[in-house]
């Protein structure tokens, strides 16, 4: 059919003239409504990368201490920490450095090897602590779903 019956017949239908493989020879187009033809386009798009961001349970999430953190503020970090790598996540945790504290980054890998003990059960340490200008941070990763009882087991046979 010729550009011009094909522009024609479109314009009588009230939809839109759309090449659809320009490649071909001859290239091939179809009538359809372009707007309405988008739109679908999108939403289809929108609906991928949100199942595709559902499947990535790899994400890293930061809990920020500071040096002087009160021991209930720190129980009450651990425990936040504890839902997110029970939910899968990766966690960073942070030790932030104001002023003069910097002088003593001696406190700061002490709180994170404090965190690290608390949570030995509960995560794997993923990357040793680094500084980052300011801070001091570690990333620490989920254990493996593996059952306790079978720990508890191995333990005990390596005890006798």
């Amino acid at each position: 059919m010729t550009l011009r019956r094909a522009l024609d017949l479109a314009d009588a239908k009230n939809l839109d003239l759309v090449e659809v493989a320009p490649g071909s020879k001859p290239p091939v187009c179809r009538l359809l409504d372009y707007g309405k033809f988008r739109y679908k386009a999108t939403r289809k798009e929108r609906e991928a990368r949100k199942s595709r961001k559902s499947n990535l349970t790899n994400e890293v999430k930061e809990i920020r201490f500071k040096t002087r953190i009160g021991e209930h503020d720190r129980s009450s970090k651990i425990r936040m920490i504890k839902r997110i790598l029970s939910q899968g996540n990766k966690v960073k945790v942070s030790v932030m450095f104001r002023g003069r504290e910097m002088m003593h980054p001696d406190i700061g890998m002490k709180l994170l090897r404090s965190v690290a003990e608390d949570l030995i059960d509960d995560a794997l340490l993923d990357k040793p602590p680094l500084f980052e200008g300011r801070n001091i941070y570690m990333i620490l990763a989920p254990v493996i779903n593996t059952d306790k009882s079978v720990k508890t087991k191995e333990l005990n046979s390596a005890q006798t």
